[in-house]
């Protein structure tokens, strides 16, 4: 039987959809950012968006979101990472749309009726308080406790650390350790805290190596610093039911992975757009860059990068659209992805020259950005060893590693 790599017509339709309204309406609107609040430039632009049905997408219709599948969503988030606008205008942005699916699939109707319909208006943010200084990559070593006071109330004592876009949330979601005594991953329970709250108090906001242009917080989520103390959240809050926090936490991270693997695609191939279309422009010593062989190596390079990132994707939206398992590529594709974007920006700012260098393109504030993909949602090395380990399993159990590295694809 064929293998059928053709994406359905209507699939294809959405995308063109969003990439038409990305460099008609996202791209323009960048430029406004620098003289004006942001929300004097979103509000317009989401109005626009919704009015084209360009709202939510991996959302119900019910729930009044475009209904998109795994594949559909993700040929529209390979077009929205193009501009820094672009997941905003469609209240598809991260860290909220990892956390509107969690309360979706795990929130009783009242959480629904209360935190999740403001966040799919587009009227409230959300951030996810996990990681801590103490833990960080392993999130079962978070020491922040949640002690049940009576039946109405549990009371948060902690730290947490890299609470991304905590600063501009309205809500967040908060993992704490319910119970130490039960198995390690059914310690963990999450909560729903409403913000501002003195319980929740965010010290700083971590600065980093990112260029931070207009807006930096408000469009790329800052990095919190929280101090918890005696932070009383009513039981109803409690979102999954005790012991389940820990596992909710990596479904939501999953798709966070892949969201941002997604926008990279796109991010790469602007870059990419970019570099060509300069060094078709340049000339040195006499001679146009796009003729030097050297020059053409590197679009090469570029162009093979994009070719097995976009497969890499859409394999696991075909995978998830069938609802099989796809932790080993989720692994896989949240280190390559990162390492990927990373090359191709870096080879677009050596085709640029001095002016990749400098911040009159916007090569070098995506370069500082992007690294830190190798370290969220997991570094580079907690992947590779989970990687790591299914090859070894796989082995074990059938004297081949096929299964555990893409021999075994559908």
């Amino acid at each position: 039987m064929a293998i059928d790599f053709e994406i359905p017509p209507e699939a294809k339709a959405i995308r063109e959809k969003v990439r038409q309204w990305v460099h008609d309406e996202c791209i323009p609107a960048e430029k406004e950012l620098d003289g004006k609040p942001l929300k004097a430039v979103l509000d317009p632009l989401r109005k626009k968006a919704r009015a084209q049905g360009l709202w939510c997408p991996f959302i119900p219709k019910e729930y009044g979101g475009m209904g998109l599948g795994p594949l559909a969503n993700a040929l529209v988030q390979m077009e929205l990472g193009e501009s820094s606008l672009g997941a905003l205008s469609m209240n598809t942005q991260g860290p909220d749309d990892a956390s509107m699916l969690t309360i979706l699939a795990h929130g009783t109707d009242y959480q629904k009726e209360k935190f999740l319909k403001p966040l799919l208006n587009g009227d409230k943010r959300i951030c996810f308080s996990m990681t801590e200084k103490a833990a960080g990559a392993d999130a079962t070593g978070m020491q922040t406790r949640a002690v049940k006071d009576g039946n109405e109330n549990y009371v948060l004592n902690g730290e947490k650390w890299f609470s991304s876009s905590a600063s501009v949330a309205d809500i967040a979601l908060v993992m704490a350790k319910t119970d130490p005594d039960a198995p390690r991953h059914k310690q963990f329970s999450t909560f729903i805290v409403e913000l501002p709250n003195p319980g929740y108090n965010i010290k700083r906001n971590v600065k980093n190596m990112a260029i931070e242009g207009p807006h930096y917080d408000e469009i790329h989520g800052g990095h919190s610093e929280i101090e918890i103390r005696d932070l009383k959240v009513p039981a109803d809050n409690l979102l999954g039911g005790e012991g389940n926090g820990f596992n909710m936490g990596q479904h939501r991270l999953a798709y966070g992975r892949l969201r941002h693997g997604m926008h990279n695609i796109a991010k790469a191939q602007r870059a990419l757009d970019m570099a060509t279309a300069h060094v078709t422009q340049r000339s040195t010593f006499g001679v146009k860059l796009s003729d030097r062989q050297a020059v053409q190596f590197m679009l090469a390079d570029c162009a093979s990068e994009l070719y097995m990132a976009r497969l890499m994707l859409l394999h696991i939206a075909y995978k998830a659209e069938k609802g099989m398992d796809l932790t080993q590529e989720n692994s896989i594709a949240k280190v390559f992805l990162a390492h990927m974007v990373h090359k191709v920006v870096d080879t677009a700012i050596q085709l640029h020259g001095a002016l990749g260098y400098s911040q009159d393109t916007v090569l070098a504030k995506w370069y500082t950005q992007i690294r830190s993909q190798r370290l969220v949602d997991g570094p580079d090395e907690v992947h590779k060893w989970r990687v790591g380990r299914n090859v070894i399993k796989a082995y074990k159990q059938h004297g081949t590693t096929a299964s555990a590295a893409g021999g075994d694809l559908i």
